[in-house]
C-alpha cells in the first residue's frame, strides 16, 4: 500500500503503478487532478481524502468580506502554478459578483515574486488580502506574515498556524481528522477492501481561526 500526502506525491504514486493501492490525502480537486474518474466511484487502484481547498475559497472571500467589511477592493494572493490555480480564480470571481465587492488578483510562484504581489495588493488599496490554499504558501508562512502585518494587511488564510502566528483568521477543514481518515482507509484494505470501492472522503469539520490580537495592528 501506498499512502500520500499531496497533489505531487499522489501523481507520482498513479503514475508508478496501476495495482498497488494507494491512499491519498490532498487540497488538490482529485477528480479535476486525473486521480479518481468520481468521488462516489474512484475506479482503480487508488481512493483517499479530499481536503477541499479549492472548493472552500468562496466560503472564505465571504467571511473575510464580513469580517472587514467595506467598499474597497479585497486582494486575492494566487500561484498561477498551483493545479487548481484556474478553479480557484473562477470561484473567488463568483463569489465577489455575490458579494458585489471587487477582487484584485496578485500572483507569486517564487519568493521574491511574493515580495511583489503584497506590495501590489497594498499598493492597490486593498482593504484585506486572502491567500489561497496553497502548499507552497503554507511553506512561505513566516515570509507571508512578515509582510502583512508591515503592510498592515488584515489577511485570511486556510493555516490555523498562519492566524495562531499573527495573520487574521484562517478557515479550512480540522486536517488532523483528514490524516486520521486515511489511517481508517489504509486499515481496511489490508482487510479485503477495494480502493475503487471505497468513496473519496470529504471532511465534516471546519475550523474557524480568529486571532484577536491582530486586529489592533491591522484594521
Amino acid at each position: 500500500m501506498i499512502i500520500t500526502p499531496g497533489i505531487d506525491p499522489a501523481k507520482a504514486a498513479k503514475a508508478a503503478t496501476a495495482t498497488i493501492p494507494t491512499v491519498f490525502v490532498t487540497d488538490v480537486d482529485p477528480v479535476n487532478a486525473g486521480l479518481v474518474a468520481s468521488l462516489n466511484r474512484p475506479g482503480g487502484n487508488v481512493t483517499g481524502i479530499s481536503l477541499l481547498g479549492t472548493a472552500l475559497e468562496a466560503k472564505r472571500l465571504g467571511l473575510l468580506n464580513e469580517i472587514v467589511p467595506g467598499t474597497g477592493p479585497l486582494g486575492v494572493l494566487l500561484n498561477p502554478s498551483f493545479p487548481d490555480a484556474d478553479l480557484e480564480l473562477r470561484a473567488l470571481r463568483e463569489a465577489a459578483s455575490v458579494i458585489n465587492r471587487r477582487i484584485d488578483v496578485v500572483q507569486a510562484s517564487t519568493a521574491s515574486e511574493i515580495d511583489t504581489a503584497i506590495a501590489a495588493a497594498a499598493q492597490q488599496g486593498a482593504g484585506a488580502l486572502l491567500v489561497v490554499q496553497d502548499t507552497f504558501f503554507d511553506g512561505r508562512r513566516e515570509q507571508l506574515l512578515a509582510l502583512t502585518a508591515h503592510y498592515k494587511l488584515p489577511t485570511m488564510s486556510h493555516e490555523r498556524e498562519f492566524a495562531e502566528e499573527g495573520g487574521l483568521v484562517s478557515y479550512a477543514p480540522d486536517f488532523a481528522d483528514g490524516y486520521c481518515q486515511a489511517g481508517v482507509y489504509a486499515g481496511k484494505i489490508p482487510k479485503g477492501a477495494k480502493p475503487a470501492d471505497l468513496p473519496v472522503v470529504q471532511p465534516t469539520k471546519f475550523e474557524l481561526v480568529i486571532n484577536l490580537r491582530t486586529p489592533r495592528r491591522s484594521i
